[in-house]
């Protein structure tokens, strides 16, 4: 699906990542380490085209990236459901306007698709929300709203950027068991976090790989985690 193939990244001059390879197979499940400014995000930026590498290859469902026109890489990334570290929403719509914004954005007719909306919000535990305003929401309901407006055009792959670096471990282990049920449903996800209990968490219920990013580069996580 995702796969980058000695892929680096160099910005001003510094190298952020070099010879990078990953392969993100369809129903995989990934996480990513690495300290504070290692490159994580910048990595994920990658892997949903937001950057170009600037050496190397990456193929996002079997095509270059590099190749790419404008719009190849506007439908590409609708098979990509994207969980921003910031979780921003627009103020003035409902939680559920918020979700359902893909939807409108791609042409699609959302009014058409309220069952499925509520059926989502419902699955993330918003469906008593539905009406509240962005300002009025907690860390996790936030974060669970960005999750479902991540799935709502049923991307193949998840990519979440520390989802649950800003709520409680009881609401962090709710978010984790709505990746996991969404990768059982063969989904591919890719979870860049800090957090090894959510990671030890994780691979009691799935084989999950953890990648880790040191000194630029890609490494697999010892089995220690």
């Amino acid at each position: 699906m995702i796969e980058l193939a000695n892929a680096a990244f160099t910005y001003g001059g510094e190298e952020i990542l070099t010879d990078l390879n990953l392969r993100l197979a369809p129903g995989s499940f990934h996480f990513l380490t690495g300290p504070s400014g290692s490159g994580k995000t910048t990595l994920l930026r990658l892997c949903y085209m937001e950057l170009l590498a600037t050496h190397g290859q990456v193929n996002s469902f079997g095509v270059d990236v590099a190749t790419m026109s404008r719009d190849q890489v506007a439908l590409a990334r609708r098979r990509i459901g994207i969980v921003h570290q910031d979780c921003q929403f627009l103020d003035h719509l409902s939680v559920a306007e918020n979700i359902a914004l893909p939807l409108e954005v791609s042409g699609r007719d959302a009014s058409a698709e309220v069952g499925n909306l509520n059926e989502l919000l419902a699955w993330v535990g918003l469906d008593r929300r539905a009406e509240a305003k962005p300002a009025q929401l907690s860390g996790g309901e936030r974060q669970r709203a960005a999750l479902a407006r991540a799935v709502i055009m049923s991307p193949d792959v998840i990519i979440a950027d520390e989802p649950t670096g800003n709520i409680d471990w009881e609401m962090a282990l709710r978010l984790l068991q709505l990746l996991v049920e969404l990768n059982k449903m063969g989904k591919t996800i890719l979870i860049a976090t800090h957090d090894l209990n959510l990671i030890r968490n994780a691979k009691k219920q799935v084989a999950a790989r953890v990648l880790r990013i040191h000194k630029c580069k890609l490494q697999l996580a010892g089995a220690d985690l």
